[in-house]
């Protein structure tokens, strides 16, 4: 083994290192954002704490478009969290509770999972009925563009032919 193949695999070995670590790194920062949010609060019971945070992933950041008020670390979804911790530990709201004042403050858009009303029927049935609707033209586009099955009676000739290739005389 030479010199240089002894420095190369050694440097090999430290830049594989280096990623290694940068990795862990990444993933422990990223492990101590998601724990910031439990150590920043206390519960008087373990109910308490998991009823924040399912209320939590529930509730959508006004700021954010696509992140619950838990991944968010926007402002106002801080003072969301913080809301939500208020009301569950000194008030002892319950889930409607929270929800509906949620709800008062900021409107449907608050909810991953909006409510079923007269004003999301569609939101909640369009896209099946839109399916079925192009099922249903698809089907009649289709079966406007099939070939005619015809059944052709053949004359005495062509059945003797026919009869002839097909090896026997049926009759």
């Amino acid at each position: 083994m030479t010199l240089d193949n002894l420095f190369s695999r050694s440097s090999l070995l430290k830049s594989a290192g280096v990623s290694m670590l940068m990795g862990l790194a990444v993933l422990l920062v990223s492990f101590s954002v998601r724990a910031g949010v439990i150590e920043n609060y206390q519960f008087d019971s373990p109910g308490q704490q998991e009823q924040f945070f399912r209320l939590n992933e529930q509730l959508r950041c006004p700021q954010c478009q696509n992140q619950s008020i838990a991944d968010s670390n926007a402002p106002v979804a801080q003072d969301l969290r913080r809301e939500v911790h208020r009301m569950i530990v000194e008030e002892k709201a319950d889930d409607e509770a929270i929800i509906q004042f949620m709800l008062d403050r900021y409107g449907d858009f608050v909810l991953y999972k909006p409510r079923m009303d007269a004003r999301t029927v569609a939101l909640w049935f369009g896209p099946l009925i839109l399916l079925l609707l192009g099922i249903f033209i698809l089907f009649r586009i289709l079966k406007q563009h099939r070939p005619e099955v015809r059944e052709e009676v053949l004359d005495a000739q062509d059945q003797a032919e026919l009869d002839k290739i097909l090896g026997g005389n049926d009759k």
